[in-house]
């Protein structure tokens, strides 16, 4: 009797974090190749004098509970993306989005570039690999990775890349630096 042998199917997950208006969303949307599941909600005045929008000005919208995407590498290879909320009172949740996770981008505002301290934090302490995406924004002054890196007092061999979270070619690259980081990461481990 033949047998067939099929691979038990495999879902990769990585989250996407960062301060609050970075482009988490806009990443995940941007290669996510299902309409992802967005949990905005409008900003209102309950949010004045605890959300900083310096910088942001233009920004009405915020994540409240986490962005999801999905991207299939090939049959029985998933990469499921949890874009995590960026405000402080939010961040509860992160232990919840984080368990299990391959990995994580951290997306960089050089006009905020402080915003990302908490989440550069947070994955260093609990040993998750990670990148840093610089986003370039319009009209941001562009700094170099090495300034950013040095900003930031990141270690050697944490990947810091600049991008642009709108266009699917760059969140691919980004996608593709973290999987391979981590991989590395996760070998000289073992």
């Amino acid at each position: 009797m033949d047998s067939v042998l099929s691979e038990d199917p495999v879902a990769l997950k990585i989250l996407v974090a960062g301060g609050f208006g970075v482009g988490k969303t806009t990443l995940v949307g941007s290669i996510s190749e299902i309409k992802p599941l967005r949990t905005e909600e409008v900003l209102s005045d309950r949010g004045i004098g605890i959300d900083d929008l310096d910088g942001v000005e233009g920004k009405n919208t915020t994540t409240v509970a986490m962005d999801f995407g999905r991207i299939t590498i090939r049959e029985g290879l998933v990469v499921y993306l949890f874009g995590t909320p960026g405000q402080e009172r939010f961040w509860f949740m992160w232990d919840e989005l984080s368990y299990g996770a391959l990995g994580a981008v951290v997306i960089a505002d050089t006009r905020r570039l402080t915003d990302c301290f908490p989440s550069v934090d947070y994955f260093e302490q609990r040993g998750t690999p990670f990148v840093v995406a610089v986003n370039c924004f319009d009209g941001a002054e562009q700094h170099t990775v090495d300034d950013v890196r040095i900003a930031l007092d990141l270690d050697d061999d944490v990947p810091v890349m600049l991008c642009d979270v709108r266009r699917r070619t760059s969140a691919k690259e980004v996608m593709i630096t973290l999987v391979e980081h981590s991989l590395r990461t996760l070998t000289s481990a073992n």
